[in-house]
């Protein structure tokens, strides 16, 4: 029988729909302060968004649809929160980045020795290097509670509340209550809604060292190691082999792609994957496929929609989305900082690279997790190579 034969059932529309709502709901926030660190007009602004939400559809239907597994992508979340802490790059010299860390995912599938390399680098230092670039956007989180009480304890109070039964919804339930109180209390109005769709804007890259070193490798990193693997490992526990190759080329090649167009990189989602390989999704394990190209169709749509979110959440008061860039950005501290920790011999490097990336410090014009990432390394080989002299 035809394995595309039969309806959508209603089960994995509900799911996709979901899915792609917890995604983009609970750190959109973070891509647009990604944009704004670069210095990202509005238009090059909503033409990011759409780049990015029009890769993740076609990766997951293109995906989903030749190996017949439910393959669901995100955006990398990290990677946000790495662009936005940077300093001094320009919105072409960020695009260079970006196609550099896509064509760096390409070569890691196609290139054995490449993914060797990266994965020896110790879980420690990679996860302390993350936890680094998360850590500051979470303090501000208090901050932003300081600021307006009243705007931010009714978010972070339903967020806590939210958690307890289904932590996926909690950051969407969060942005849902900071919206109402917004406008309910007259701290905001609704702005002038621009049109739609949003114009795609072609960005020339600028080919600059320092942010190719310090911007786009970090960015490569990250995504390989908290994103593009747990997302294998998301699929490895739902019973599926996931196609780590084809993945790795097709999410690194729609990046570079989509990078012209202001977008950072895509990669295997975790967390929203996970919502849509259930046995709620479908009873038949053979059918579950489908899923991405509903999940697809939810992305487009997002995609076009873009431009009123972005005026939507612009009009919104800062601290209130601070308070909410650090609520969403809780989770990934809290296993960046598990990960960084785990392994007793790699902890002190760990340290120095959460001390060295978290400080925000760039030298010679390299962001600041280069560095970091370069300390834990140099610390982590000096007492390897001492605990090899004493045995």
């Amino acid at each position: 029988p035809d394995p595309t034969a039969g309806p959508m059932r209603p089960s994995l529309l509900s799911a996709a729909l979901v899915a792609a709502l917890v995604g983009y709901g609970s750190t959109i926030a973070l891509v647009l302060a990604a944009a704004q660190a670069l210095g990202a007009s509005t238009l090059e602004t909503a033409s990011w968004v759409m780049a990015i939400c029009f890769a993740k559809a076609a990766g997951s239907a293109l995906l989903s649809t030749r190996h017949r597994v439910p393959v669901v992508l995100a955006w990398s979340t990290p990677g946000a929160a790495l662009i936005a802490a940077s300093t001094g790059y320009s919105m072409a010299e960020g695009v260079a980045a970006f196609i550099l860390a896509g064509l760096l995912i390409v070569a890691t599938g196609l290139i054995k020795p490449l993914g060797t390399l990266v994965a020896r680098i110790p879980d420690g230092i990679a996860a302390a290097m993350l936890a680094g670039v998360l850590l500051p956007f979470v303090l501000k989180g208090a901050g932003a509670l300081e600021a307006a009480p009243l705007l931010v304890a009714p978010m972070v109070g339903l967020f806590a509340l939210v958690r307890l039964k289904n932590p996926a919804m909690a950051v969407l339930a969060a942005l849902a209550a900071g919206l109402i109180t917004a406008f309910a209390s007259g701290a905001t109005s609704l702005p002038p809604l621009p049109p739609l769709p949003p114009t795609p804007v072609l960005i020339w890259p600028e080919w600059h060292l320092p942010a190719l070193i310090g911007l786009g490798l970090p960015l490569y990193l990250v995504t390989m190691a908290s994103q593009n693997l747990p997302g294998f490992a998301t699929m490895r526990a739902a019973g599926y082999e996931p196609p780590v190759a084809s993945a790795l080329t097709v999410t690194g090649g729609i990046s570079a792609f989509a990078a012209l167009f202001g977008a950072h990189t895509v990669n295997m989602a975790a967390i929203t994957a996970a919502i849509c390989m259930g046995d709620d999704v479908h009873p038949d394990r053979s059918q579950r496929w489908k899923v991405g190209l509903a999940y697809a169709g939810v992305w487009v749509v997002l995609g076009l929609t873009g431009p009123v979110v972005i005026a939507i959440l612009g009009a919104l008061p800062p601290a209130l989305m601070t308070a909410l860039v650090a609520l969403a950005l809780l989770g990934p501290l809290m296993g960046a900082l598990t990960g960084a920790f785990a392994t007793p011999d790699q902890r002190f490097a760990a340290t120095i690279t959460l001390a060295v990336t978290g400080a925000g410090v760039a030298f010679a014009g390299i962001g600041a997790a280069f560095w970091g990432l370069l300390a834990g390394l140099a610390f982590w080989g000096l007492e390897h190579l001492a605990r090899r002299g004493v045995s």
